[in-house]
């Protein structure tokens, strides 16, 4: 009998160590972990470094309430302002509390531009997080089933499609666009190029905020700092989480300009966000990243399995589309492939299945033979179907 609730469909493995890019179960066998936990620990297990400032902050103080000043919060605000071009943090324990935090400013935008029925326009197929604000704000009917009614102050439209949020530019009540630079849980949805360009520029242009949410492209993912770098932009909002911590919980909502000044003292605030042991962790993987030129080994592992990927398969006709952004991978299939997720898993190596697309999000600490298996096994899998 199991006491948790049913809400999980574990797959039958424990695992009760992890290095570097792998995990060791409960057997004593050894898997390649090419999800690093959906994109969490991008450093990989155990990394010496991280597991050196979690011990040493856990032996100092663990905790304090934010009615104090926080010295790790403050350094870490600065440290993630000044690499995002940003002018403030909030501090939270997840993605979906990041962009929870988007959600208020944009509301208090609304309120401050004397608009009472505010609008935020998301995304189709897109993900924000699974509290009730944040899942409204989701564009998959799949994950909002059964929870009904949703808020409605969002607008879906469809993503990479400029025309879908200029059709919007008359409605008083929008305030701000939202979006993944990246749709990570649809299958790493690209968009063109120059599509934040453009959404940015309809925003300056109509007092909208843009609010990106980096939750998962963040902190290196792409082989950048944060994805939006590669249009050379800066939006109003931007949260982040997952890679932040590397396995610790701790997510950030930064702001620039006049979404910068909307909260104060009362109208937000989290007991846990940013206490000392979460902070000291993300300083420490932000650390690393510069330190061991992290961005670097991503852009040359990106390429490395991409031409792999579009060399082996190049003649297998199930293979509709490689999709590839540092490293957010994706394989997608012209039929369903919900079975390989077990396969891969048997033949010991940690993927996951999207739709019919096959998703990988590898460490960023990735070395060309373990590049190798992953490409390896995955286009046996594939070719097995």
């Amino acid at each position: 009998m199991s006491y948790l609730m049913s809400n999980y469909l574990p797959l039958d493995v424990t695992f009760i160590k992890g290095d570097g890019c792998y995990l060791t179960d409960d057997k004593g066998d050894q898997y390649l972990d090419a999800l690093c936990g959906v994109g969490v620990t991008g450093l990989g297990h155990s990394h010496p470094e991280i597991t050196k400032a979690i011990q040493s902050q856990a032996q100092q103080l663990l905790h304090t309430s934010n009615w104090y000043h926080i010295a790790h919060q403050e350094t870490l605000a600065e440290v993630l302002c000044k690499l995002s071009n940003m002018d403030n943090a909030f501090f939270g324990n997840s993605g979906a509390e990041a962009n929870e935090a988007a959600i208020k400013i944009a509301r208090l935008h609304a309120q401050a531009n004397n608009i009472d029925s505010p609008i935020i326009l998301t995304a189709t197929q897109s993900f924000h997080g699974r509290t009730m604000a944040t899942l409204s704000a989701t564009g998959n009917p799949k994950v909002q089933a059964g929870f009904s009614p949703l808020l409605s102050e969002f607008i879906h439209v469809e993503f990479n499609n400029i025309k879908a949020i200029q059709q919007h530019k008359e409605n008083n009540n929008i305030v701000a666009v939202m979006l993944e630079p990246i749709q990570g849980e649809s299958g790493v949805i690209i968009p063109n190029d120059d599509y934040l360009n453009q959404v940015q520029e309809i925003c300056q242009k109509n007092n909208w905020l843009l609010i990106l949410d980096e939750v998962q492209t963040g902190i290196g993912r792409t082989g950048k700092m944060f994805a939006h770098q590669y249009n050379n932009i800066t939006p109003d909002i931007l949260t982040l989480a997952k890679g932040l911590g590397n396995g610790v919980p701790i997510s950030a909502c930064l702001a620039k300009g006049k979404a910068a000044k909307l909260l104060t003292p009362g109208t937000h605030g989290s007991t846990f966000g940013g206490n000392p042991l979460v902070c000291r962790t993300a300083l420490t993987v932000l650390e690393v990243i510069k330190q061991d030129n992290i961005l670097d080994n991503v852009n040359q592992m990106s390429d490395y399995i991409s031409t792999g990927f579009t060399q082996a398969l190049k003649n297998v006709k199930t293979v509709k589309e490689i999709r590839a952004k540092g490293l957010m991978i994706a394989i997608e299939l012209d039929q369903d492939c919900s079975q390989l997720l077990q396969l891969a898993l048997d033949n010991k190596l940690l993927i996951n299945i999207t739709g019919q697309s096959i998703r990988l999000l590898p460490p960023l600490i990735l070395n060309k033979d373990q590049a190798d298996t992953i490409i390896k096994t995955v286009c046996t899998l594939i070719k097995s179907l």
